[in-house]
């Protein structure tokens, strides 16, 4: 990354680097004392090498153990650690768990992304450019916590195959000093790239900075200049100092100006701020919000899109139409979930008008209902769709991460659009390029499955797969059974152990030959007092390992089923991650899973039925999967792929 270039974009206007430092002083002084106490309270963790080979207990000393820490939130950020554990909360007695390197080297996974050692968190800037697809990342090449923050970056050819390359942008300027955090890539109709993000400053105030490649040629895009008059925007007034980040990628106007927004918040309101401007380094302040709901707190990598009513396809940012719905998404700093609605775009009024207000942002939808946070899509103009990433964090414990020497992955890529059908929701589904490393596959048709039955499924090792299956009612059994107002949750209804008329089936994965690990993914059905059918799709982490120092939650919500169509599910198993997409992509679900019996060759695949009055008919097929190529780059390699 350089900060001298003879390139430079958008030449037409000039900006005054001092005035901006200027208005920061206005900051200094309020934010001293939060400074001091934000720097002494971090703690550093050391990486800890690890010795695959050897089974001993590399956790059991109790008194060598750091404290679970706070991280990020003194920062201006979101809880960055497992607030289950912040506590020393522990599920059982006698103790944290006694994890050992075999246990810790098989949660990495084999085909999701992720650097090859210490933590990662957001998403950032993806584009697909000259023929490579992007990805930047929050990432801290210090350790396996946060702190340090820096933008990572890798690229591949399909979404799945990936080359490391060096640093993109890192923290040595006084406006991103104390973290280059999230931003957003926006590809200009001449060929220019653009990368807003968002710098914590030598005095933590969050501003917005330009960016840009060194060299345009360059198709891996290995260096990067940061525009020497940085920021370009600060908070504006009645906006707090942490309260101001991540900047979408731009969306081309009527009257030929570039808009974004950026997510804060105004006491306990999320508020999406407006900008427009012609050459991203002057901007103008909308004086209305894009959105804002009442209740929801700070909103942080909010994004906005463009899907289509009747096409297949994917839309640039900027497309307009008729036949368009938009889509705002935003993540909760509150509670670390990603929420989506669906509704209008009014550019005079510079207003986004949700479809249903009680569905609207930050209370209705969510992109998943499992582990998914700080989301970002990017339109993919090679394959016209458009391409959602999201950070799947860790609910293990810190010093288990701090032992195997990384954390968090990224869920596999997803293609979004509109659900045709229901018009009301989204659909999610992982790109086609995945079915690439499908290996040998198995496949059962018609299994019947008894009420309180589980069938093991013949299947190889069980701990890479795609399985894609369908599951039927009895008929009979469904009009026999009793209609019932009790309403059935996901996370509040006892998860698959609690037994009803029409459910919970579906299936046990990573389970052991003995179930003293399992974790189920799962439909609930409920008939309600109006004859009408309810469908829960849940995934339970009860079960899911007999280690105490890991947040075991059952995810879920209600899926929507319509008229002739069969229950069916798709799930991505790899290693420490399971990725859960019912109804062809209506309603998904990501967990963490981390056994120490069901790994390796223990691992098992089961179909269970926990339904009282009916039988339920399965159909399955499963693919072992291979291995993505996930490795590190070489400047030698740069000739190879000009």
């Amino acid at each position: 990354m350089r900060n001298d270039s003879p390139y430079t974009p958008l030449l037409n206007a000039s900006h005054n680097n001092h005035r901006r430092r200027e208005l920061l002083l206005l900051f200094s002084g309020l934010l001293l004392l939060a400074s001091i106490i934000a720097f002494s309270g971090y703690v550093a963790q050391p990486h800890a090498d690890a010795d695959v080979s050897s089974s001993s207990s590399i956790l059991s000393d109790e008194a060598t153990r750091p404290t679970t820490l706070s991280r990020g939130v003194s920062s201006g950020v979101s809880e960055k650690s497992n607030t289950f554990l912040l506590s020393g909360n522990l599920v059982g007695e006698g103790g944290s768990f006694p994890w050992n390197n075999t246990m810790l080297s098989w949660q990495r996974t084999a085909f999701h992304f992720q650097p090859e050692k210490n933590w990662m968190n957001d998403p950032n800037g993806p584009l697909y450019y000259k023929g490579w697809y992007h990805f930047f990342y929050q990432y801290n090449p210090n350790g396996a916590v946060w702190g340090d923050i820096v933008w990572g970056h890798a690229v591949s050819r399909d979404l799945i195959h990936w080359l490391h390359l060096p640093l993109a942008m890192v923290a040595d300027q006084w406006y991103d000093s104390n973290g280059v955090w999230t931003g957003s890539a926006t590809i200009l109709p001449d060929g220019q790239v653009i990368m807003l993000y968002t710098g914590s400053t030598n005095e933590f105030v969050q501003v917005q900075n330009l960016a840009y490649p060194a060299d345009l040629n360059d198709p891996l895009l290995v260096d990067w200049i940061k525009y020497p008059s940085n920021p370009v925007l600060v908070p504006p007034p009645g906006i707090l100092p942490k309260d101001f980040r991540d900047p979408t990628t731009a969306w081309l106007t009527t009257e030929g100006k570039w808009r974004i927004t950026i997510g804060s918040k105004i006491n306990k309101t999320g508020v999406a701020l407006v900008y427009d401007t012609v050459d991203f380094k002057t901007y103008e302040r909308k004086d209305v919000l894009l959105n804002a709901v009442p209740g929801t707190g700070m909103w942080e990598c909010v994004d906005f899109f463009p899907v289509s009513m009747k096409s297949e396809n994917g839309l640039d940012t900027s497309f307009t139409g008729d036949e368009v719905k938009h889509v705002m998404k935003v993540s909760l700093d509150d509670d670390r979930h990603d929420y989506y609605a669906l509704g209008t775009y009014d550019e005079k009024k510079v207003k986004f008008i949700a479809d249903d207000f009680e569905n609207d942002v930050g209370i209705g939808l969510r992109y998943d209902y499992g582990i998914f946070y700080a989301s970002k899509t990017f339109y993919d103009q090679k394959k016209d769709r458009r391409v959602l990433w999201g950070w799947i964090g860790e609910s293990d414990s810190e010093y288990a991460d701090v032992a195997k020497g990384w954390a968090s992955v990224q869920s596999i890529p997803r293609i979004v659009k509109l659900d045709k059908k229901t018009g009301s929701n989204l659909l999610q589904w992982p790109v086609a390029e995945v079915e690439s490393l499908r290996l040998r596959s198995d496949e059962f048709q018609n299994l019947k499955v008894k009420p309180g039955a589980v069938v093991s499924v013949d299947i190889e090792t069980a701990t890479q797969l795609d399985i894609v299956a369908e599951f039927e009612i009895d008929k009979e059994a469904l009009e026999k059974t009793a209609q019932s107002n009790v309403e059935y949750e996901c996370n509040t209804s006892g998860g698959a152990s609690r037994r009803g008329a029409l459910g919970p089936f579906g299936l046990y994965v990573l389970a052991d030959n003995g179930l003293s690990e399992y974790t189920p993914v799962y439909f609930y059905v409920v008939k309600g007092i109006n004859g009408k059918l309810q469908t829960s799709f849940c995934s339970d982490q009860s079960r899911s390992s007999l280690a105490n120092d890991v947040h075991k939650q059952i995810y879920g919500s209600v899926v929507p089923v319509l008229e002739g169509e069969k229950l069916s599910l798709r799930i991505l198993v790899d290693h420490s991650i399971v990725e859960s997409f019912a109804q062809g992509g209506r309603t998904c679900i990501t967990s963490r899973v981390y056994p120490t019996r069901a790994i390796y060759g223990a691992a098992r695949l089961f179909l269970f039925n926990n339904a009282i009055e009916t039988n339920v008919t399965a159909s399955l097929k499963v693919w072992q999967m291979n291995s993505a190529f996930i490795r590190p780059y070489h400047p030698d390699q740069k000739r190879q792929t000009s």
